[in-house]
């Protein structure tokens, strides 16, 4: 199989995926916090045009396919990072890749609520957020000259973005705010993404 071919199986597994996804996030925002069990397999696997078969070959659970928009996003954050310009300050290229991929699009805001307002999806969500950690410490190592796997700061800094980003997600959705998702992200952001490394205490 050639490459052209190769890239088209995988573009047209990950329409699939999104079309799976999507039909199980409105199919659990029709029933609302109380009706998750009412979402079956076969309603999603109908409204994304697929076999039961097919959504069991993306998908182990509804929590999952309700939640893989996050997943995929979570997949991509230290690419996006990457992708960002070398001469970039840290905190800036950070803010920049996350912001870019966290709200264009704006994130649909009756989904999220739907996901954090459901303890099952909520937690299959924070697995999604959790993703994104080990990509972006490596993103992170790799463009301040540390090592993910050995220095403290690619990590904890990784896992603290992740952190801002559900807890800018949490206050988004609270009574009253009714702007865009971008700039409480940014704020979110800002309380934790520094501009450089800090001085090892170790000196190592």
């Amino acid at each position: 199989m050639n490459d052209d071919a190769m890239g088209l199986r995988a573009r047209n597994k990950q329409a699939t995926r999104e079309a799976i996804g999507n039909a199980a996030l409105r199919l659990a925002i029709d029933q609302g916090p109380h009706g998750l069990a009412l979402v079956r397999v076969h309603d999603i696997a109908t409204a994304a045009g697929v076999s039961p078969r097919t959504y069991n070959n993306y998908f182990s659970s509804r929590e999952e396919a309700i939640c893989a928009f996050q997943a995929d996003q979570s997949k991509r954050v230290g690419q996006a990072l990457r992708s960002r310009p070398a001469d970039e300050p840290l905190d800036e290229a950070v803010i920049a890749a996350v912001i870019e991929l966290y709200t264009d699009p704006e994130p649909d805001k009756a989904g999220l609520r739907m996901i954090m307002s459901t303890p099952e999806l909520e937690g299959e969500a924070l697995k999604a957020f959790t993703m994104a950690e080990g990509p972006l410490a490596e993103a992170i190592a790799a463009r301040t000259g540390t090592e993910s796997g050995r220095d403290l700061f690619p990590t904890v800094m990784a896992a603290a973005v992740a952190g801002a980003i559900r807890v800018a997600g949490r206050h988004w959705l609270e009574p009253g705010n009714t702007g865009s998702f971008a700039p409480i992200l940014r704020h979110a952001l800002s309380c934790v993404v520094p501009a450089a490394p800090p001085a090892d205490p170790q000196g190592q």
